[in-house]
């Protein structure tokens, strides 16, 4: 697993393709935010969706392993002077939180879990948190992009600032891969690049599981959308999104 240390860095550089807005319109037509919902974003890192869902309305708070991540996330919060409780630790062992009206594990970060245990006991442990009502927002890799579009490398990607070389292989468990990624990141006052390497390791389980456990847990009316959609999931859906209730 990755420490963060510098992928912290170069973390939203290599982000931009992301529609952060459509997770926040995803999650305003199922929750609203005019009574200032209390909304912990898991797995928040630098702040740019919780930036976002605060503008909204939400009065939220952020968890992340990364200390890196948060410190960058804290600084960002700080510049447009919000004060947003930013908590380091790992998702599987939450505590603390409770009454809470709507919980998100963005993009992908839950499939950062890889024992089927620490899901289970991810997805519990927001279910306790949340008050009755509450919703959890969520999305993972579909099993086609772990098992297809992941191992259909290596990619790269090079925009003068910051270079890198992604290899993926097949993980330990059904469903995981190992990126395997190597950084060159350009030092304005030298000219000179900075060399560092990255391993991440991800696994995703079939729609079917995720949903179970939240039934089982307790959660009811449980959803399933693909790709910042409204549409049901393809065979090759590469996103999939899941939205419960307490």
């Amino acid at each position: 697993m990755s420490s963060y240390e510098r992928f912290a860095q170069v973390y939203d550089e290599l982000q931009t393709d992301i529609p952060y807005s459509r997770y926040v319109e995803w999650v305003m037509r199922h929750a609203s935010s005019k009574q200032f919902p209390k909304l912990l974003d898991i797995g928040c890192g630098t702040g740019v969706l919780g930036l976002m869902l605060a503008d909204a309305g939400y009065k939220v708070s952020g968890v992340d392993l990364s200390e890196e991540m948060l410190a960058i996330a804290a600084e960002r919060f700080a510049d447009v002077g919000l004060h947003v409780p930013l908590y380091c630790m790992s998702m599987h062992e939450l505590d603390g939180f409770a009454e809470l009206d709507v919980v998100t594990i963005a993009i992908d970060s839950l499939n950062y879990v890889v024992e089927e245990e620490d899901v289970y006991a991810t997805l519990k442990h927001i279910f306790e948190a949340l008050r009755d009502g509450g919703q959890l927002f969520f999305d993972v890799h579909s099993l086609f992009k772990m098992d297809d579009i992941f191992l259909d490398g290596p990619f790269t990607y090079d925009d003068g600032d910051i270079s890198y070389v992604w290899h993926t292989e097949p993980g330990d468990f059904e469903h995981s891969v190992v990126h395997q990624m190597t950084f060159y990141v350009r030092d304005v006052a030298s000219d000179l690049y900075e060399r560092f390497d990255e391993e991440h390791v991800q696994r995703t389980f079939p729609i079917e599981q995720y949903m179970t456990w939240l039934r089982t847990i307790g959660f009811t009316d449980v959803e399933v959308t693909a790709d910042f959609t409204d549409e049901a999931p393809e065979d090759e859906s590469e996103r999939i999104f899941i939205r419960a209730v307490k």
